[in-house]
């Protein structure tokens, strides 16, 4: 069994992909459609650096479900934007994330959102059991139905 993984979901967004492009790059604007963003009400949230861009960085603390982490972007391209993922609780993992937007024959914005990174030991267990597909899946689809909706609104 592989000791990495890699993840992903894409979809077409009937908008520009520079309109898509900077709900990604500001991480105020992931409030629109992050997945995750309602799963505590009362969740801390932080900004530091840039408002968007390189070393714009977000950090949440929330309840069990929400958990604590930090995000900081370390590239932002008007077809890429890739962010580095530090979840601190419920468990720690650092992993990987990239969204790819390509012009789509369309007039929108195809867009792969992918997570990478190292397996340990437990993941890879939990992994034979529940599998990335079935953890990861319905937030990633439901995330990118939000992004879809905001870019398109």
């Amino acid at each position: 069994m592989a000791s990495d993984f890699r993840f992903s979901r894409s979809t077409t967004i009937d908008a520009p992909p520079q309109r898509v492009h900077a709900l990604l790059d500001d991480f105020h604007e992931w409030r629109r459609w992050s997945p995750w963003e309602s799963l505590d009400g009362q969740m801390e949230r932080t900004y530091d650096g840039p408002r968007s861009g390189v070393g714009a960085v977000y950090a949440w603390r929330g309840d069990r479900k929400a958990g604590e982490g930090r995000m900081e972007v370390l590239e932002s391209k008007p077809d890429r934007v890739v962010v580095d993922l530090h979840f601190k609780a419920p468990m720690t993992a650092r992993n990987r994330v990239e969204f790819t937007l390509t012009p789509a024959s369309t007039g929108g914005t195809d867009v792969e959102w992918v997570m990478t990174g190292p397996q340990n030991l437990v993941m890879r267990l939990m992994n034979r059991l529940w599998s990335m597909d079935r953890m990861l899946g319905p937030d990633f689809e439901r995330g990118l139905s939000r992004l879809k909706t905001a870019a398109e609104s």
